[in-house]
């Protein structure tokens, strides 16, 4: 699995920074992976890339195996209900939530129920699982894994509007949200608040695919950067406000697939 391969060289890397084998050229200190903007670059180049290429090669793939229908036009579904990847994400998160507390919070979910537009419906699923995941563990943590009182409810709303720009998302969590010093490395490749045990045992495994609900980047700290790169590739965009010591606002920008074009980093 490339991301995996990926995750482990840029583990390995980050830990060779940590230790001050990897020094700045002018000074001689310890970098710190997080603020290696060059680095990061790259990665976001190379991850961008990558889903171009998966894209189109999925999109022939498709085409090749089922002719265009009113519904679907390859991996593209025409009409693409987010109440829906909504549900299936917060099942898949319950699940994984479930699975490492026992316990997971709620998820209240507002705005338009029958609302739809063409997209790749995976993507959506991507970064919506990745979101309500994160407010699912970070409200959990915040509140205490035995809190005696119900957990505040992670909040999607859908925004309404057919004749907006975008499709817009919001997945709101009472989490604690994060300190402003990390604000801008939350969308570093590997930087997670997640133990760092975890993190190495994680980059041992071995993944079953990008979108699994096992996959071993769940954890890691690639979620965040690699949903933006989806949200991203086809003009759309996800960016986070936080308010430290009570909770994180996370904000999904989609277009509409009609006449977009491919958001390539050069």
């Amino acid at each position: 699995n490339v991301l995996v391969d990926m995750a482990r060289g840029a583990f390995e890397l980050r830990k060779k920074c940590r230790n001050g084998d990897v020094q700045g050229q002018r000074q001689r200190q310890k970098r710190e992976f997080e603020l290696m903007d060059e680095s990061h670059a790259f990665l976001d180049r190379f991850y961008m890339s990558r889903i171009g290429i998966r894209v189109l090669a999925g999109q022939y793939l498709a085409l090749r195996h089922k002719p265009p229908t009113k519904e679907h036009i390859g991996l593209v579904c025409n009409t693409v209900c987010p109440y829906e990847i909504v549900n299936m994400a917060i099942a898949d998160a319950t699940t994984i939530c479930d699975r490492m507390y026992g316990d997971a919070p709620e998820v209240v979910v507002h705005g338009r129920p029958d609302l739809s537009f063409p997209y790749i419906e995976t993507h959506l699923h991507y970064i919506l699982l990745e979101l309500i995941k994160n407010s699912m563990r970070a409200t959990i943590e915040w509140h205490g894994v035995d809190a005696d009182y119900e957990y505040p409810p992670v909040s999607v709303t859908i925004a309404d509007g057919s004749d907006n720009e975008d499709v817009v998302i919001k997945v709101s969590d009472e989490g604690g949200g994060i300190p402003r010093s990390n604000v801008k490395k939350i969308w570093s490749y590997l930087f997670t608040t997640a133990d760092p045990k975890i993190q190495e045992r994680l980059v041992g495994l071995e993944s079953t695919g990008d979108h699994s609900v096992d996959s071993p980047l769940a954890g890691l700290g690639y979620g965040l950067p690699i949903s933006r790169s989806y949200a991203r590739y086809f003009g759309g965009d996800l960016s986070i406000m936080s308010m430290e010591g009570y909770g994180t606002d996370a904000f999904v920008y989609l277009t509409r697939l009609r006449n977009s074009k491919e958001h390539l980093v050069v």
